[in-house]
């Protein structure tokens, strides 16, 4: 799937013209659904760390700690999961991780998401987010503040993605890549074969101005816990990860950059999965696909009620 040929806006070759770029139209509904201007395009305040039984954020993911990283890709599974509440997300992304889990926290991340409060629909979008303080007053979705500066002027952050991946059919998988530019400092984003879509200037950042100290790959839903009970909002494909290839999602080619700005595989991916009986995740290694996991589940279940 080419790279620029994946989001739903451009399939009529429509683009931008030179010097300027595309940019999602924000309304007044979707100022509404977030409640506050000041929250708007925000997400939660929280604790990042991957205990989350206390503030309704579920995780299925892989990760690498202990090294200085400049950069990790990964291709990422592309499916559209049901999201069973407007208020809740299902997403899969890469954080790029530096500081304490105080306030200090800084972030980069990419991937897809479904988001009904932030865009008012249920179709998985291609998303940016950034923080410098945990989450609190600093960073935001996309373009939604400033921050994330755009150079490409065919790739729109925030539009729908097409195509997706369908249970015993066709599977689609997008490829991201963050990089540290060495020379300025700054952290670019890449998808696909080499089509740079912008950077984060290093200047947001405290902790990230040198290097990430821990580099995360999978899935992240909010269970909001209506009527008492676990949502039914799914995490990838909405399967477990043991069904495997062509019905649980994916990542693969998990690499990460080193401190000189190559590519190399992963040592010690650690696999956590916070509330296993709702969402999982299994890893391996292949020649084809080097690193990677299945991840994923349907939310409530009999184990998982």
């Amino acid at each position: 799937m080419a790279a620029e040929n994946f989001q739903l806006w451009s399939m009529s070759g429509e683009s931008c013209p030179e010097g300027t770029i595309p940019i999602r139209r924000t309304t007044e509904p979707d100022m509404l659904r977030a409640g506050s201007v000041r929250r708007f395009g925000r997400k939660p305040r929280r604790r990042v760390r991957r205990d989350s039984t206390s503030n309704g954020h579920e995780h299925a993911v892989g990760y690498v700690s202990g090294e200085q990283y400049y950069g990790a890709k990964a291709s990422i599974n592309m499916w559209a999961p049901r999201v069973s509440n407007q208020n809740e997300f299902s997403l899969s992304q890469m954080w790029i991780i530096s500081g304490s889990f105080g306030d200090d926290l800084n972030t980069i991340e990419a991937g897809w998401q479904i988001s009904p409060e932030l865009y008012g629909d249920n179709y998985p979008r291609f998303f940016t987010y950034w923080t410098s303080d945990a989450y609190q007053a600093t960073g935001c979705y996309n373009l939604l503040c400033s921050g994330f500066v755009q150079t490409n002027n065919r790739i729109a952050i925030g539009a729908a993605i097409s195509p997706t991946s369908s249970y015993n059919g066709g599977q689609f998988d997008i490829s991201l890549l963050v990089w540290k530019d060495p020379k300025h400092g700054n952290w670019w984003l890449e998808i696909g074969s080499g089509i740079l879509v912008g950077y984060w200037p290093s200047f947001l950042f405290t902790h990230l101005r040198d290097h990430a100290s821990m580099v995360q790959f999978g899935g992240e839903i909010v269970n909001s816990r209506s009527g008492g009970f676990h949502t039914s909002t799914e995490m990838g494909s909405g399967h477990f990860a043991g069904e495997g290839f062509g019905k649980a999602s994916y990542f693969r080619n998990l690499q990460v950059v080193d401190w000189d700005n190559n590519l190399i595989p992963l040592a010690n991916l650690r696999l956590l999965a916070d509330h296993p009986n709702c969402y999982d995740i299994r890893g391996g290694i292949n020649r084809v696909w080097g690193n990677y996991f299945y991840y994923g589940g349907p939310g409530r279940n009999v184990r998982c009620p």
